[in-house]
C-alpha cells in the first residue's frame, strides 16, 4: 500500500511505501527552507537537484548535490535550505 504525505502547505510531498527492504519513502522538495524532526534512524538520498543540509551539531550548511547521501539519527532535528525542486529518497532504519 502506498502513502502519500504533503509538509508545509503542499511544498514537499512524498509517497511512502514498506517492503522485504523495510520502508523507504520518495518525494520532491520546492525550493524553501524546512526543519524536519526524525523518530529512527534516516538515510537520505538525493536524486535529483541538491540539499543544503545542516547537520545536528552542525553550525554551518553542507552541500548534497544529486547522487550524493547523508545520515540522521533517530530523535534529531535537521535544518534544509532548497534553491530548486529536488527530489529525494528516504530509508528508514
Amino acid at each position: 500500500m502506498l502513502n502519500v504525505n504533503e509538509y508545509f502547505d503542499g511544498t514537499v510531498k512524498s509517497i511512502g511505501f514498506e517492503n522485504r527492504d523495510g520502508r523507504v519513502t520518495a518525494g520532491v522538495m520546492a525550493a524553501g527552507n524546512y526543519e524536519f524532526g526524525t523518530s529512527e534512524n534516516e538515510l537520505m538520498k538525493v536524486a535529483s537537484g541538491e540539499l543544503l543540509v545542516k547537520l545536528p551539531g552542525s553550525e554551518t550548511f553542507e552541500s548534497f548535490p544529486s547522487g550524493s547521501e547523508f545520515k540522521i539519527a533517530a530523535n534529531q532535528t535537521f535544518q534544509l535550505q532548497v534553491k530548486e525542486p529536488t527530489a529525494y529518497i528516504c530509508i528508514y532504519g
